[in-house]
């Protein structure tokens, strides 16, 4: 019952509003149930869990302040809930641009590693062609000491 007086005693003026969405529902929902409360009240819904079981039992007034202070507490979670979104998207950007560098690191690494296999190709037909005229070169010089003894 304490907590209902605190809820009770809390101000509806401070009811918390996201000033940067536009076209929010929540806010539309709140408006309409505002101004059937002033016409007459809302029709009773036995399933509805919004209250608690006492909630027939105590005032119109109290009623509305409660409701209106839960409405706020719901407020301030979608707006930590916007928040903690836009932390993500801000991450998820961060993440995406470090993915875009490594993704351009990996075909500059991919593009020296190509260049580097063909350099490594030709190196060793070089030294393929160097050692089969060394060799040609050694058996000619054994040739000319067998001519030269």
């Amino acid at each position: 019952s304490s907590k209902v007086r605190n809820l009770e005693e809390q101000s509806a003026d401070d009811v918390a509003v996201l000033e940067d969405c536009v076209d929010f529902s929540l806010t539309k929902t709140i408006s309409k149930i505002e101004e059937k409360l002033d016409r007459g009240g809302l029709p009773d819904c036995p399933d509805d869990d919004i209250l608690p079981s006492f909630g027939n039992e105590i005032g119109a007034e109290v009623q509305i302040r409660l409701l209106k202070a839960k409405l706020r507490v719901t407020q301030e979670e979608l707006d930590h809930v916007v928040c903690e979104c836009r932390k993500k998207d801000d991450e998820n950007q961060n993440l995406k641009s470090q993915l875009k560098d490594t993704e351009q690191e990996n075909a500059r690494l991919q593009r020296t590693t190509s260049m580097q296999h063909s350099q490594l190709e030709k190196y060793k037909m070089l030294s393929q062609e160097a050692s089969k005229k060394s060799k040609g070169l050694q058996q000619e010089v054994i040739a000319l000491e067998k001519v030269l003894q």
